[in-house]
């Protein structure tokens, strides 16, 4: 049997901290509304001590949005653990996040405690929260700038406290694929060992453009839940985007050998929304959601997409829910494009109003790029509108 890997969706907590995102709570249910169509397994709906309005998006989620796993985020302090708790309870399937960093400078410069306090605030922390509720996930913050060995030890502490996941963040990105990897790894065997109700977990950051790559190499090491936003959005440069992993572990099942419970087809509508609430448009070359993910200029692109899609395109545009593949029209098309384009908006041409028109398409393209389909009448029309006044000037001297 193929074993699930969960998908963590924070879009609401680590997603929403990018600078300049300020959800209401109307905009937060109606996303974490979509994200259960989507199918993800857990919504991390937010950090409710952050603020009054948190604390209530947070509980308006966990009341009325149905079928994944609730979380709220919260420090290892007590009124953080009982104030998550308040705001998650009354969801079906509710988890509290607990987290507590782990890395020489965040423990010297942000937490001004020792190793053997950190220790202890993860174990009372820990606690606390499996007091209310058996399902709790640790995090130890900044882990891949940490001591491994003392990851390790506090990690083991947590899961001794009652803490059923063990995320391992790459909190600022730092980590490449082979020594996140290796961590994971670690975590794997020493952590989880044989313990069935433990699950090990990947939160990479993109500082260096590496989450996604990270979070498959974290799959690769045997984590089994992969954290991540919608978009890819989040503090600095993002966090793991949720789409790019789920895509590249259903399209790489031959590689990963795991699968995941996510309705793909949801996922243009998921970002779509996304973008919308949070106001941070979609990069035109984004992978699986971006305009230009499916969009081919190229005349040697366009020829082999039009005879076969799957020369130029490793995954179905529908299967996403895209519409589908486009066919752009510029300075780089060929003929069967141009006729594909002419076809799609029913003009047909003799083969010499066709050459002419080919060659004006390309002066122009040449100078303003993509043709759409009212400038292609506009050039047929002036292709026409010449050879006729050619042919009447012809016929005066006959």
């Amino acid at each position: 049997m193929t074993e699930q890997v969960q998908i963590f969706d924070s879009t609401l907590r680590d997603g929403e901290q990018a600078p300049g995102i300020a959800l209401d709570g109307d905009q937060k249910v109606a996303i974490a509304t979509q994200l259960a169509r989507l199918g993800v397994d857990v919504i991390e709906a937010g950090f409710p001590i952050s603020s009054p309005g948190d604390f209530e998006s947070v509980s308006r989620i966990a009341r009325e949005v149905e079928g994944p796993v609730i979380a709220a985020l919260a420090r290892t302090e007590r009124d953080d653990i009982d104030t998550a708790w308040r705001a998650i309870r009354h969801a079906a399937a509710p988890r509290i996040h607990v987290f507590m960093a782990t890395s020489p400078i965040h423990m010297e410069y942000k937490l001004r405690m020792d190793p053997g306090d950190v220790m202890a605030a993860v174990k009372s922390g820990v606690a606390r929260a499996k007091a209310h509720t058996d399902n709790v996930e640790y995090s130890p913050e900044d882990a891949t700038r940490s001591d491994p060995d003392f990851v390790i030890a506090v990690c083991e502490a947590a899961v001794t406290a009652g803490a059923t996941t063990i995320n391992i963040p790459d909190t600022v990105g730092y980590a490449t694929p082979g020594d996140y990897g290796d961590l994971i790894r670690r975590v794997v065997s020493e952590v989880k060992g044989t313990r069935r109700d433990v699950t090990i977990s990947a939160h990479c950051h993109n500082d260096l453009g590496l989450a996604v790559a990270n979070s498959l190499a974290a799959v690769e090491a045997g984590a089994r839940q992969i954290e991540g936003a919608i978009n890819g959005i989040g503090e600095r440069a993002g966090n793991t985007s949720i789409e790019e992993v789920v895509m590249a572990l259903k399209i790489r099942k031959d590689a990963f050998e795991v699968d995941v419970n996510i309705t793909t087809e949801e996922i243009y509508e998921s970002s779509r929304l996304v973008a919308e609430h949070t106001g941070y448009p979609i990069q035109y070359n984004k992978a699986i959601v971006g305009r230009n993910a499916f969009a081919h200029e190229s005349g040697i692109h366009q020829h082999g997409v039009l005879r076969n899609r799957a020369t130029y395109e490793i995954m179905d545009p529908k299967a996403v829910g895209a519409a589908g593949s486009s066919i752009i029209i510029g300075k780089h098309s060929g003929r069967a494009a141009f006729k594909f384009a002419l076809d799609r908006i029913g003009i047909q041409l003799d083969p010499s109003t066709f050459e002419a028109a080919f060659r004006r398409m390309k002066e122009i393209a040449d100078q303003s790029g993509e043709i759409p389909d009212s400038q292609l009448r506009a050039i047929v029309d002036e292709v026409v509108s010449g050879i006729e006044v050619l042919e009447g000037v012809a016929s005066s001297f006959q």
